[in-house]
């Protein structure tokens, strides 16, 4: 069977995201600039009202929110974060990423932007490795000690009138703010990855190798070998970190993925089992239902609905 082209998979864009859960008619497209696709920061109390729960999807920019009062909740993967007031939460692009609670009872900044902004003038692709967060499976959150809450604030400030006085925003000016907010999290990135265990370098780099090895390798004997150790010691290793085996996070990882291309692609079944490693797409049917208790075709018809 000819399996369809990686351009199928659909992943959102700005505009496309904010027209199907916020809805095209919403008066809060009004705050969205006609170059918004590339980059905006606006506070999230003005447009964080999320008509219904966003299912497994990705998007081309990466999302910042800032927290400054209340709980802010998502998904990254499978593991959920509770954003608490001076965290800041990270989503980068290209990570999978659910909303079950659309509760918005939350305020702070929202700041979405481009990767291609970060490498332009003053950038380089080689600079984006320092930031962790910026990595799909990097540490995705961020506590703001008290004494640099008010610099950080100042930051985003500066980003949100920067966006919002004129229809073109200056892209150097954005960049050289962007780094120095980046540069200051990743100061308090880096102190807490200094005490980091072992075990967690290892779980970290695990989940690392499954993301970008799930379409071919399932096995844990695989992902050991990859590391230079035993399957045993991942096990150990993972499951005192993660509180789940190494087996629990592959098959989860293949669930993911397949969630996210039957919501945001017209692939098939077929096609999807062979996209996450399944030859046999009849297997791969019953693996998602015992997992999840429907068939995928069920699950794509109540995510259609919704």
């Amino acid at each position: 069977m000819k399996m369809k082209t990686a351009e199928k998979v659909k992943t959102y864009e700005l505009k496309g995201f904010r027209e199907k859960f916020l809805g095209s008619e919403n008066p809060l497209q009004q705050l969205f600039k006609s170059n918004s696709d590339h980059f905006f920061c606006l506070k999230l109390e003005e447009i964080m009202q999320l008509q219904y729960p966003v299912p497994p999807s990705k998007h081309v920019c990466h999302t910042l929110l800032f927290i400054t009062s209340g709980i802010h909740i998502i998904k990254l993967g499978f593991e959920e974060y509770k954003t608490l007031p001076s965290e800041i939460i990270v989503v980068p692009a290209g990570q999978i990423f659910s909303i079950e609670d659309i509760n918005s009872n939350y305020q702070g900044y929202i700041c979405q932007l481009h990767p291609d902004i970060l490498i332009s003038k003053y950038g380089n692709r080689e600079t984006l490795h320092d930031f962790d967060f910026l990595k799909i499976r990097g540490n995705p959150k961020i506590s703001v000690p008290e004494k640099d809450f008010p610099f950080v604030t100042n930051l985003l400030n500066r980003l949100e009138a920067e966006y919002l006085k004129a229809e073109t925003v200056n892209l150097d000016l954005i960049q050289s703010y962007l780094m120095a907010l980046f540069c200051e999290m990743n100061i308090n990135a880096i102190k807490t990855s200094k005490n980091t265990a072992a075990s967690h370098v290892i779980s970290a780099r695990f989940r690392e190798l499954i993301y970008e090895g799930i379409k071919t390798n399932h096995q844990v004997n695989y992902y050991a070998d990859q590391l230079n150790i035993t399957p045993n010691h991942l096990n150990k290793s993972v499951k005192s970190t993660t509180g789940k085996s190494a087996n629990k996070w592959i098959e989860e990882t293949i669930l993911l993925e397949a969630k996210y291309l039957l919501f945001q692609t017209t692939l098939s079944v077929s096609e999807i089992a062979m996209q996450v490693g399944h030859e046999d797409h009849s297997y791969f049917s019953r693996f998602f239902k015992k997992h999840e208790g429907i068939t995928p075709i069920q699950y794509r018809k109540l995510i259609d609905k919704s």
